[in-house]
């Protein structure tokens, strides 16, 4: 009785959730789609549980099928191309300057991307914006 009891309670107590993986190998830079992802049975730390927070995101990574998505694999889909010119903007104390750059490296909203100032020639570090335009900071 007591074994039983016993074995009753580590089911119980055993914890199942699910991950997120590919249905077929997604290169980088493809956009994700439902029709992309399964859901499996299993517990990995570090891999999404759910189809929802996927769709829609971008492969950073190659994702292959049937093998979990970690988190550092997807990211916002690009807003921002290699070698576009983007306007760039600069806002500190007052001053504001905005003129145009390239950008050195693909980004979505919220990344930090290089970009080279068209005029100077330097490069300086932004944030893309919702707009494709890019925010300097120092």
């Amino acid at each position: 009785m007591k074994r039983a009891l016993i074995i009753t309670c580590l089911i119980a107590t055993s914890v199942s959730a699910d991950i997120v993986t590919p249905t077929r190998t997604l290169r980088p830079g493809t956009l994700i789609t439902a029709a992309d992802l399964t859901v499996r049975d299993g517990v990995q730390a570090g891999m999404f549980e759910y189809v929802s927070d996927v769709v829609g995101q971008e492969a950073r990574t190659a994702l292959y099928a049937g093998r979990p998505i970690p988190f550092e694999a997807i990211g916002a889909p690009a807003v921002v191309s290699r070698n576009q010119i983007v306007p760039l903007f600069f806002n500190a104390n007052g001053l504001s300057i905005a003129t145009e750059g390239r950008a050195l490296e693909r980004g979505g909203v919220g990344d930090r991307v290089r970009v080279m100032n068209l005029s100077s020639r330097s490069t300086l570090f932004g944030f893309v914006q919702e707009d494709g335009s890019v925010k300097v900071t120092r």
